[in-house]
């Protein structure tokens, strides 16, 4: 994945949180690839969605890993918690240069050498394993059947080959984005942050997210329901959501078919929708829907 800017977001808040969150930039969504500051994001009560998939089964939906994709509301009251800082320039986040490069790969190809001998090992071990609950499961004379088993084993060991692409590798992903050299990081410099800020629905969604997460709850993207957010009591690994948020300005005129569409979706999912529109003075109003039926 192309990441097309960086930047280092300092912490004013000193308890529990770490120096700088390294916040990615892809194009114009906002990513977040160290696992402190993944932890720390979700102590903040937000939630973001996980993007990544394991090399061997690619697009699981089960069990997905970083990086973490951040709602543009999300990224924008991180940024209101934060000071912005410049890119570091240290050596600590800066490319090694000239013989140093040669010794790192020398390092990292050796490093893959040994992991491939040891996942050679592990595999023969399961095959060898495989074969023996297959030939030991047979119903056969004990002694025919302990030296043929023994001839498989022999015969395995010798012909038995571990191909390269079936090497797992681990990704270094804990500085990903932090240590291209001056002309990556020049050619990958992007205007942060990334953002429409004359947009007005912009601003009334960011307004109903930061006062919803104030009091306490937990939002999500709720685009297949039709609504802005999906509204959670808890967290949402644990709860299932209460409301369907849509955001709308007080100005903002709405056609009947279109909430009663909605108001329908909110009761067949079980679900209270929330027309959610923020006044001048900065306060949020709510109005619920419950759907009770046609006349």
């Amino acid at each position: 994945m192309a990441v097309s800017g960086n930047q280092d977001l300092v912490m004013e808040e000193e308890n529990s949180t770490p120096d700088a969150v390294g916040l990615s930039w892809c194009d114009s969504s906002p990513l977040l690839w160290r696992i402190e500051d993944l932890k720390w994001f979700r102590s903040q009560g937000l939630v973001g969605a996980l993007l990544g998939s394991l090399p061997r089964t690619p697009r699981q939906n089960g069990r997905m890993g970083r990086p973490l994709l951040l709602l543009p509301e999300e990224e924008r009251l991180l940024t209101e918690r934060c000071a912005a800082a410049a890119l570091p320039t240290t050596a600590k986040h800066c490319a090694v240069e000239g013989a140093d490069v040669h010794q790192c790969v020398k390092h990292y190809e050796a490093e893959q050498q040994q992991s491939y001998e040891e996942q050679r090992v592990l595999a023969l071990e399961d095959r060898k394993s495989a074969l023996l609950r297959a030939m030991t499961s047979s119903h056969t004379d004990p002694q025919t059947s302990d030296e043929a088993l023994q001839r498989r084993l022999e015969a395995l060991d010798c012909s038995f080959t571990f191909p390269r692409s079936a090497l797992a590798v681990q990704l270094s992903t804990a500085r990903v984005g932090l240590t291209y050299c001056h002309e990556d990081r020049a050619f990958l410099q992007a205007n942060w942050p990334i953002r429409k800020q004359d947009n007005p629905r912009c601003d009334v969604r960011y307004q109903v997210f930061r006062d919803l997460r104030g009091r306490g709850f937990y939002l999500t993207s709720a685009g297949k329901f039709g609504g802005d957010f999906l509204v959670y009591p808890g967290d949402p690994l644990r709860f299932h959501a209460h409301f369907i948020a849509v955001c709308l300005s007080l100005d903002e005129s709405v056609c009947l078919l279109d909430v009663l569409a909605v108001a329908r979706l909110g009761s067949n999912v079980k679900k209270t929708v929330l027309l959610c529109s923020a006044a001048t003075d900065g306060t949020v109003l709510y109005t619920s829907l419950q759907w009770s039926g046609m006349v």
